[in-house]
């Protein structure tokens, strides 16, 4: 599964943070530890308050729809987003993500990958990767400690400058990384004419999951049934 945040998707979150502009990217410092397991399990708490608000503001722009969406890959990207952010903007993404700075929310990532997070295919577990990328206008500098902060907290997401006048190739670059970071099983992400000239940047997350039941389900047992419509 990949998660692209582009556009369309922001927009939909908008009403969520007020509806102010986000016109500052500036990165900070990075992660700083967690005090303890209280303050941890008191994140995971936060973050999955977070979740039920995404999903509930999702679900009804979609009442009559199925909705598959991952509460973590959108944290994930808001977390990047606020480690390159100041000012007001700023303070309105860690409002919404319930935390009080950038170094906890880099910490509960760096927890969250060596503890959730871990393929565990080496010790004939299941396979999991998740994967970070962001792709940036040329015009626009990136500051060494930002670059420092990807390597180091997110996995070393891809970090690229693009030219996106060159809008088609720069979707098909997305794509191939999609595709590569999920195993060859999602090969086209990003919609046709999603990604344009006025396009300055876009971040991706992907999660690559494979793994058997440790109690496989029998098939003996199912069977066809008729549902009522909706």
């Amino acid at each position: 599964m990949a998660f692209i945040f582009r556009p369309s998707t922001f927009n939909m979150l908008k009403p969520l943070l007020q509806q102010r502009s986000f016109n500052t990217f500036e990165p900070m410092v990075a992660a700083s530890t967690m005090a303890n397991g209280a303050d941890f399990k008191q994140s995971i708490r936060n973050q999955t308050h977070v979740s039920t608000t995404l999903a509930t503001h999702l679900l009804s722009k979609e009442p009559n729809s199925n909705v598959v969406f991952s509460p973590l890959s959108i944290h994930v990207v808001l977390s990047l987003l606020a480690a390159g952010s100041k000012g007001q903007t700023l303070d309105q993404l860690l409002a919404f993500l319930k935390t009080n700075t950038t170094h906890d929310l880099n910490s509960l990532y760096s927890r969250l990958v060596s503890s959730i997070l871990v393929d565990s295919s080496p010790n004939g577990g299941p396979r999991l990767h998740f994967a970070n990328g962001f792709w940036v206008d040329k015009t626009f500098t990136l500051k060494p400690s930002f670059k420092q902060l990807v390597d180091t907290v997110y996995n070393k997401a891809a970090c690229k400058q693009v030219d996106f006048a060159k809008a088609d190739e720069v979707a098909k670059e997305v794509d191939l990384w999609a595709a590569k970071q999920t195993n060859g099983l999602i090969k086209g992400v990003l919609p046709a004419n999603v990604v344009n000239s006025r396009t300055g940047l876009l971040f991706a997350n992907a999660v690559y999951f494979k793994g058997a039941w440790s109690k496989k389900f029998d098939e003996s047992m199912t069977g066809k049934i008729r549902l009522p419509p909706p």
